[in-house]
Formats: C-alpha cells, structure tokens, sequence
C-alpha cells in the first residue's frame, strides 16, 4: 500500500495549509503540486517568449534548466536551476498565468510523473494536496479528502492574508472571483476538479484550521496506522 493522503480542493480551501500541518503531525512528507505548477510558470516566464508557450517547449524547458522537487526537512520545495524559488513562485506575476500553463496536457502529465517519483522514494508518508490528485495522480491513495468551504469564507480567509481591514464588497467580489474560477476548473477538459467516488468530503467552513486538522489526522491513524 502507497503512504500518500490526497487532499483535493477548489482554491482557497486551505488545502497547503492543512496538508502542510497534518504532514507535520504524522512525521510525514508534504508536498503542494500547485507549487511545482508555479515552478514551472516561472520556468516559462523568464525562458520563453508567451506565444512559444506549448507543452513540449514548457517541458523541455523544465527537464533542461532543471525544474524540480527537493526535499528539505521533510517538505518538497521546487527547485529551478539549482535555485530554491519558494518565495519567486507565489508573486503576482505568476499567480496570472498559471492556471494556463497547469492546464496544458504534456504539462500536467510531467508535474504528476515528478509527483509520483517524489512519493515512491519517502517510504514513511507523503501528504499531496492539489486539485487531481486523487482522480488522476494517486487513484489508489488509501486515504483522500476533499475540503472546501463556501466561497464566501473562502474569500474572507484569502482577503484576511493581507492583514488589513476588509470590507463587504471587497469580499463579495473576491467570492465572485473564486466562484468563478471554481467552474473553470470544474468544467476544463483535462483533470477537472472533482471529489474522487472513495473521497472524504470535508466542508470546513464553520471549522477552524485546527479542527480540519485534527479530523484529517484522526482517519489517517485509523486508516494508515504505524
């Protein structure tokens, strides 16, 4: 049996923050695909000119710098030649065009292979969050949960991120937002999101982060115990 819990989710579900606390619990590995997609977007913004964006040059491009995932201290952090991009990957500037870069076929097909890879060499446990990984990259996960909330408190967590005051509006055009975005990856054709049939549905919406992830840590030990 593979150790990897899947945690799947519509955006600004708190799917890296739980994953990244219920790995730590466990003693396990995390890793966050999102992370390795925006790797990539980097990769493509700083090599590539966008109209030249196809999945065979975004792929080359990534096996030839390398993009990759490198463990350290028990989280997976992708790398881009050589050089630890944590902090690059989450500007603004990528946040625009990754959703078009994870939604290229040869892309996705590339990042599950390196995820895959990643989870067959940490034996003890791999906690992957993302938005296919229990459909498309670990169907046979033992254990896979789906968390979401309303996009309403979606946008009220995300907005809160920013340490300031936030107002109705803002967060009624934030849900608008993420509402949105939530149909677009509902309905692309390539790994759309969904709850796998054998996933735990888990609405955390009245939930604080710490009750999430009690309940995800409490069915890891019934269903993957030592």
């Amino acid at each position: 049996m593979i150790r990897v819990i899947a945690i799947d989710g519509p955006a600004a579900s708190g799917k890296s923050s739980t994953g990244a606390l219920v790995a730590r619990r466990l003693g396990w590995a995390h890793l966050d695909s999102g992370a390795l997609y925006r790797a990539l977007t980097l990769a493509a913004l700083d090599n590539l000119d966008q109209p030249s964006w196809s999945g065979q040059r975004i792929v080359a491009l990534a096996e030839g710098l390398p993009v990759r995932l490198v463990l350290v201290s028990d989280v997976f952090r992708p790398e881009v030649a050589g050089v630890d991009v944590e902090e690059a990957i989450r500007s603004e500037r990528v946040t625009r065009h990754v959703s078009a870069v994870a939604a290229i076929p040869e892309v996705r097909t590339w990042v599950n292979a390196r995820q895959r890879e990643a989870a067959a060499g940490h034996s003890s446990g791999v906690v992957v969050d993302g938005r296919d990984i229990g459909t498309v990259v670990f169907p046979d996960a033992p254990l896979k949960i789906f968390l979401t909330a309303t996009p309403d408190e979606r946008a009220r967590r995300r907005l809160s991120q920013r340490g300031r005051a936030i107002g109705a509006d803002e967060v009624r055009r934030e849900s608008q937002a993420l509402a949105a975005r939530d149909e677009a990856d509902a309905t692309r054709p390539v790994a759309p999101l969904k709850p796998a049939p054998d996933a735990v549905l888990l609405d955390s919406t009245a939930l604080t982060l710490e009750e999430q992830v009690r309940q995800v840590v409490e069915l890891a030990q019934r269903r993957l115990p030592g």
